[in-house]
Parts: C-alpha cells; sequence; structure tokens
C-alpha cells in the first residue's frame, strides 16, 4: 500500500492539457450550462451530487455549534442550502465573480481567491465538494488546509469517483453523449482538462497529510461507485 501511494504521489505537480480551439470556444457556455442544470443530464448530475453535500454537511447538520467554516472551491455557493445558519462561514473560489454573484453572498464573511491569502484564521471545519479532482499541485493543497486546521478540526471532501469503471460509464452514457450531440466533440478531452485527479490519487494524498482518514462511498466499492467521501484528521 505504501508503495502504491508513493507511486501515486510522485506524478505531482501535473500539467494541465491544453484545451484544443473548438473546445475553449464553448468553454464557458458549457460550464455555465451544467452548473445551472441547464439540461436534463446536468439536472440528474446535480441530484446526485446531492449525497456529497449531504455527507460533507452532516457532523453540523444538528449541532447547535458555531464552528468555524472554510470552503475550498465554492462555486456559485450551491453547498450552502445544506449548512446551517450558524458560525463563521468563508470561501475560497478563484473565480469570485461566481462567488459575489450568487444570492447566498450574505451568508460569508470572507471570500478569498487562493488560500495562500488566509492570515490570522483557523477552522474547525474546512469542506470541499467537487474541487480536489481539478488541482494539478493537489499536496500543496491538502498542506495548506492541513494548516489552516485549529486543533481537532477536520477536512471533510467530497469527490467524483474520477477513474473508477462506474463512475467512468456514468458520464459516458450521459453527458458524454448530451455532449457529443450538442456540439459534435468527445466529452473525455474536456474531463481530461478538469478532472487532473484520479479518487486513488486524492486518498493517496489525504493519508500523507492526515493520520486519520475515513472513506464512505455512493456505491459498493471503490470502483463501484458513483462519489466518494473523506473525513480527515489528525
Amino acid at each position: 500500500m505504501m508503495q502504491r501511494d508513493d507511486m501515486l504521489l510522485s506524478r505531482f505537480p501535473k500539467q494541465r492539457p491544453e484545451l484544443p480551439e473548438a473546445y475553449r470556444r464553448i468553454y464557458v457556455e458549457h460550464y455555465k450550462r451544467n452548473r445551472e442544470g441547464g439540461s436534463p443530464v446536468s439536472s440528474l448530475s446535480q441530484m446526485m451530487e446531492t449525497w456529497m453535500h449531504r455527507k460533507v454537511a452532516e457532523d453540523v447538520r444538528n449541532d447547535i455549534h458555531n464552528f468555524r467554516t472554510l470552503e475550498v472551491g465554492a462555486g456559485s455557493l450551491n453547498h450552502l442550502q445544506y449548512e446551517p445558519h450558524s458560525g463563521l462561514y468563508d470561501v475560497v473560489e478563484m473565480l469570485g465573480d461566481l462567488v459575489e454573484k450568487s444570492p447566498r453572498r450574505p451568508r460569508v464573511r470572507n471570500s478569498y481567491r487562493d488560500l495562500s491569502e488566509i492570515q490570522g484564521q483557523l477552522y474547525d471545519r474546512i469542506i470541499s465538494i467537487a474541487a480536489f479532482e481539478h488541482y494539478c499541485d493537489l499536496p500543496v493543497i491538502v498542506r495548506l488546509c492541513r494548516s489552516l486546521l485549529a486543533p481537532n478540526g477536520q477536512l471533510r471532501i467530497g469527490i467524483p469517483s474520477e477513474g473508477a469503471l462506474l463512475w467512468t460509464l456514468g458520464w459516458k452514457l450521459t453527458t458524454g453523449l448530451e455532449f457529443r450531440w450538442k456540439y459534435s466533440l468527445d466529452y473525455g478531452v474536456l474531463m481530461r482538462h478538469e478532472h487532473v485527479n484520479t479518487a486513488a490519487e486524492i486518498e493517496a494524498v489525504l493519508r500523507s497529510c492526515f493520520t486519520t482518514v475515513r472513506r464512505s462511498l455512493c456505491g459498493i466499492s471503490p470502483s463501484l461507485s458513483f462519489y466518494q467521501f473523506f473525513e480527515c484528521s489528525g
């Protein structure tokens, strides 16, 4: 197991594959359509992603404590609907306009574009949903998260089972088919540009940085799952 993890860790930092011109022309349109559930397939995808949101938020769902929370890769703040209206809530999102234009912006104290901007603040919870598969230098991101956790704090993340059989079949037979029908392009090219990390690589990075890592699956095994949830501490 250690040798396998070392091999996976040796792949970082990564280089994101460039998008061909045909993909760059439709990238923004597709991204917005996908995030807003602008098609039957993307709406179904968002419904399935509910599992990740609920797993990440289950530690505070029935808790009255005022936790200090940082969300990494917050997007348009769609996770906030699963979080209680209590405690301090900061976010990190490189595309700051997504945060500023969100109707949930009043619930956020501070919005950062990069983790390195945060100074003098520790969090009880650092959370992330469907973001860690996108970071080319994930070990740096995870170490920064660890440094921002208060004693007994937790990193809680939900990710797609990238690289797993069921996940791959899922997007090929849904979003992949819709994308080819609409744009006459191979969705796999876009996926390789966006999802630079597999679920196994993400797990290896987490286990290299934390002493306790617990995993839950939306499925019956890592290869036969759609999503994975990790709770990290220590």
